[in-house]
C-alpha cells in the first residue's frame, strides 16, 4: 500500500530586489536581462576595492511604516516585511479563527542587522554606551525578521529563522515544506530577507578574493559561468511566499503557483569558505531533493543555478550537475539570475525559488546574462544572454553557502 504523502503548495509570493519592489518588476526586469549592479549609493564606498553593489533602489521605508516605525527595522526586516505583507495578500490567507496558531513562518538571514550593529559600535565608541539605541538587539538579531512578520501579522505558529549563510533562504523554504508534510501547521511565511551592503562586509570579503572588482562596469561585472568571470557581487532584498497544504489551499479556492515536491540539505564538511573540489556535498543534496521528490534526474527541466561568478564555485556546480544528471546534464536548462541580481546572500535562495515559480507559469526562462567567453570547465547550456522560451515541468534551485552548507528544492507545475 503507498504512503500518503502531504502534497504543499504556493500560493503566494512577494519580493523586494535589486531589479524591483515587487514580484512582477523582477521578473519583467530578469526576463529582459536587466541588470541591478551599480555604484554603491548607501555609502561613501571610494577607499574599497569593490564600489559596486546591487542594491534595491529608491527603497523609502517611511512610505511603508511611517518614520518613528521604520527606525525601528533594520534594513533586513523591512525588506522583509514588505515582501511579506505581498506574499500573504497575493495568497488570500487569513489569519482568524484560529487559523493564526496553524500557520508558521521562516524568515531566514544570513546576516541579520549588520548595518545596525555597525552603526551602534561607532555610537558607542563616538559618543558613548549610554547612546547606543534600545532598539538594537531587536534590530540586528538574524531571527528579527521571523519576530517581526509573526508579530505585525499575528501568526502564532511556530516561528523561527535558519542561518546557514547564502543557502538559508533554501533552507527555509524546505524545512517550511517538511514542517506542513510532519502536520504541525497548515500554511508557512516562508523565505530570506539580507541587507548586508555595508563598508566593513565588502571590505571582508575583498580581503578573502571572493567579489568582483569590475567598478567601471558595474552592469556586466556579475558573469557567472563565464571564462572572465572574477568574483560575485553582492546584493540586498527578500523574496517570500506562502506554502499551503494542499488541501488547505483548494478548500479557500486560493489560486496555486505550483507545488514543491524535493528537499535536499547536506554538509561539505571541508572547508569554512571553499566548496568541495569534487562537488560532493552539492551533488548529494541535488540527489536527495531527487529523492525526496520521488523523481528520476531525466525528469528535471530546468536548474536554477547558485552560479556566483566565483571562480570554484561555477566550475564545482557545473561538476556536481553532471556528476547528478550524467548524460542529461548537457541537455537541460540551466540559469544564474545571480548575474542581474547579484548575490542576495541569505535571501538569494527564497527569491530564486519564486524565479522558478515563475518559470513554470510563464513558460520562460531567464537568461545568465554577461556570458561571453567560455569556460572549459563549465560546458553546460546556461542560457547565455536571452531569456528562452521553454514549457518547463519542473524546476530545481541550488543554494550554496559558507561553512560547507547545500540545499536544494525542487517545484513543479501544479496539476490536481
Amino acid at each position: 500500500m503507498k504512503e500518503h504523502r502531504t502534497r504543499v503548495v504556493v500560493t503566494g509570493m512577494g519580493a523586494v530586489t535589486p531589479l524591483g519592489h515587487d514580484v512582477a518588476s523582477t521578473w519583467q526586469g530578469l526576463c529582459s536581462g536587466e541588470s541591478g549592479v551599480a555604484l554603491i549609493t548607501l555609502f561613501d564606498a571610494s577607499e574599497l576595492q569593490t564600489q559596486i553593489a546591487a542594491e534595491v533602489k529608491d527603497f523609502d521605508p517611511a512610505t511603508h511604516f511611517g518614520r518613528r516605525d521604520a527606525r525601528r527595522y533594520d534594513r533586513f526586516i523591512q525588506f522583509a516585511l514588505v515582501a511579506a505583507d505581498q506574499a500573504i495578500a497575493d495568497s488570500g490567507l487569513t489569519l482568524d479563527n484560529g487559523a493564526s496558531e496553524r500557520t508558521g513562518v521562516i524568515i531566514s538571514s544570513g546576516v541579520g542587522g549588520i548595518a545596525s550593529l555597525l552603526e551602534a559600535a561607532d555610537v558607542y565608541t563616538n559618543r558613548g554606551p549610554r547612546r547606543v539605541s534600545p532598539f538594537l538587539i531587536p534590530k540586528m538579531l538574524a531571527d528579527s525578521a521571523a519576530a517581526q512578520v509573526a508579530i505585525n501579522f499575528c501568526i502564532r505558529g511556530p516561528n523561527m529563522a535558519v542561518v546557514t549563510a547564502c543557502a538559508s533562504g533554501t533552507n527555509a523554504v524546505g524545512e517550511a515544506a517538511e514542517m506542513i508534510r510532519r502536520g504541525w501547521v497548515d500554511a508557512v511565511v516562508a523565505g530570506g530577507a539580507e541587507a548586508a551592503i555595508t563598508g566593513v562586509a565588502l571590505a571582508a570579503f575583498n580581503v578573502m578574493g571572493a567579489l568582483s572588482t569590475d567598478n567601471d562596469d558595474p552592469t556586466r561585472a556579475s558573469r557567472p559561468f563565464d571564462a572572465t568571470r572574477n568574483g560575485f557581487v553582492m546584493g540586498e532584498g527578500a523574496g517570500v511566499m506562502v506554502l499551503e497544504r494542499l488541501e488547505h489551499a483548494l478548500a479557500r479556492d486560493a489560486h496555486i503557483y505550483g507545488e514543491v515536491i524535493g528537499y535536499g540539505s547536506t554538509a561539505d564538511a571541508f572547508h569554512m569558505a571553499a566548496p568541495a573540489e569534487d562537488g560532493w556535498g552539492a551533488a548529494q543534496s541535488m540527489r536527495m531533493a531527487l529523492k525526496n521528490a520521488g523523481l528520476s534526474p531525466a525528469e528535471v527541466d530546468y536548474i536554477n543555478a547558485h552560479g556566483t561568478g566565483t571562480s570554484l564555485n561555477d566550475k564545482t556546480e557545473t561538476l556536481a550537475i553532471k556528476t547528478v544528471f550524467g548524460k542529461d546534464a548537457h541537455g537541460m536548462a540551466i540559469s544564474s539570475t545571480k548575474s542581474m541580481l547579484g548575490h542576495l546572500l541569505g535571501a538569494a535562495g527564497a527569491v530564486e525559488a519564486i524565479v522558478c515559480l515563475k518559470v513554470l507559469n510563464e513558460a520562460l526562462i531567464p537568461p545568465t546574462i554577461n556570458y561571453q567567453h567560455p569556460d572549459p570547465e563549465c560546458d553546460l547550456d546556461y542560457v547565455p544572454n536571452v531569456a528562452r522560451p521553454a514549457s518547463i515541468g519542473t524546476a530545481m534551485s541550488n543554494s550554496f553557502g559558507f561553512g560547507g552548507h547545500n540545499a536544494t528544492i525542487i517545484v513543479r507545475k501544479f496539476e490536481g
